[in-house]
């Protein structure tokens, strides 16, 4: 059954809808607004605030905290310095991706693990005779994620200080009415943004000072479904939806490696450390790579609208992101699949993400994708491109 998190009370009186998806057993809101576009608004022209508290989170100390973490991460986690966080994925031993996320290095022996599954026992597996202690403190951190073009003057409000000093993928300690809070400059929007991670005792002071503080910069509440279409116009990929974690896939094609997501430079096989899943992977590097890669598409809207012209229809497309996969073909033989596919509002394009055969991963190639209108199924050409789709020097400033 699932629960609230700590932040229910303050965002059942926003969800109007009084509608509730759900996100490893809390309630989560898809939308609170009439519709998602006005929330989707909020990310991309003003300030954003989504409850990421269902995520999975680890604290892991001691003197061997980093030979650990360089022994299951495919980066090299001696290089992550205090208050940076890098962004990684970790493979079981056949180098299949089991989950990925970020690594804040919080002091020198302490760092904190974000997670969408749950990974603490193959943490504790692989800390065999190590000095390290690995606690499961998903239960007793709160965390928000503000987003958006005006994040930064809404976190300035709420804190008092300046934060123009704080790159991107860095780390400060802070504190917004009277709660001490962990800031990194993160966040699974593509856009400029940061994400608070705080004690339960406390939270809601700083929802609503984050609220307060951002009303004159259009602050909104953002559920899924507003997140879900940003995160694809920023080609960030999402477990289970562009890959199948290792923990889960009961058949080889669910399998991916790091290099079949496109996450090549996340892998080093320079680094001392013999991370799991390392022989696999070298040796689909020396083999000239996957079959198969994660590329962009964008799909023709010519195609698009002459499906529905066949029907004497306008245009009618989703506006939200569809996650089932569909068939990507090339002269008329399957040469892939398509995963997360969306309109991206600010690019103006129909976009999807694309797992197709090596020969056909080139930017440029020209290929297409199911597409079905009134029952009946055709293809809309697509062309390969490179990601992101929407990729705003803001993010990085």
């Amino acid at each position: 059954m699932s629960v609230g998190t700590v932040f229910f009370e303050r965002e059942q009186r926003l969800n109007t809808k009084l509608a509730w998806g759900e996100w490893s057993g809390y309630f989560a809101a898809p939308v609170y607004a009439d519709f998602h576009d006005i929330e989707y608004n909020a990310i991309r022209e003003a300030a954003a605030v989504i409850d990421v508290s269902p995520l999975y989170k680890y604290e892991i100390c001691g003197r061997d905290a980093v030979t650990l973490l360089d022994r299951v991460m495919t980066r090299d986690m001696t290089k992550l310095r205090v208050d940076r966080v890098f962004y990684s994925p970790w493979c079981d031993e056949e180098g299949k991706v089991l989950d990925d996320g970020t690594i804040a290095r919080l002091d020198h022996d302490r760092y904190r693990v974000t997670a969408a599954d749950p990974s603490y026992r193959w943490f504790v597996m692989n800390a065999t005779g190590l000095d390290v202690e690995i606690r499961d403190t998903s239960d007793e951190t709160a965390a928000l994620a503000l987003q958006g073009r005006l994040s930064r003057e809404v976190i300035e409000a709420a804190t008092g200080t300046d934060w123009s000093g704080v790159a991107y993928f860095g780390r400060r300690m802070s504190e917004i009415a009277g709660v001490p809070v962990d800031v990194t400059r993160t966040g699974y929007t593509g856009d400029r943004g940061y994400e608070l991670w705080m004690p339960l005792d406390g939270a809601l002071r700083v929802w609503d000072r984050l609220f307060e503080a951002g009303a004159p910069f259009g602050i909104y509440p953002v559920g899924i479904q507003a997140m879900d279409v940003a995160r694809v116009e920023a080609a960030l990929i999402l477990i289970e939806a562009e890959y199948t974690s290792a923990r889960h896939a009961v058949a080889p094609e669910q399998q991916y490696s790091p290099f079949e997501l496109g996450l090549d430079r996340l892998v080093d096989f320079g680094k001392a450390a013999r991370f799991t899943g390392r022989p696999t992977l070298l040796a689909e590097r020396k083999a000239g790579g996957p079959e198969r890669r994660l590329v962009g598409l964008h799909l023709d809207w010519s195609g698009i609208e002459g499906m529905y012209a066949k029907h004497g229809l306008a245009p009618a497309i989703s506006p939200f992101v569809h996650r089932d996969p569909i068939p990507v073909y090339r002269e008329g033989s399957q040469v892939g699949r398509a995963t997360s596919t969306t309109w991206g509002p600010t690019i103006k394009k129909m976009v999807a993400f694309g797992s197709v055969d090596r020969e056909h991963q080139a930017p440029g190639s020209r290929l297409s994708v199911e597409w079905s209108v009134e029952g009946e199924r055709g293809k809309v050409g697509a062309t390969v491109v490179a990601m992101p789709f929407f990729d705003p020097d803001r993010k990085r400033s």
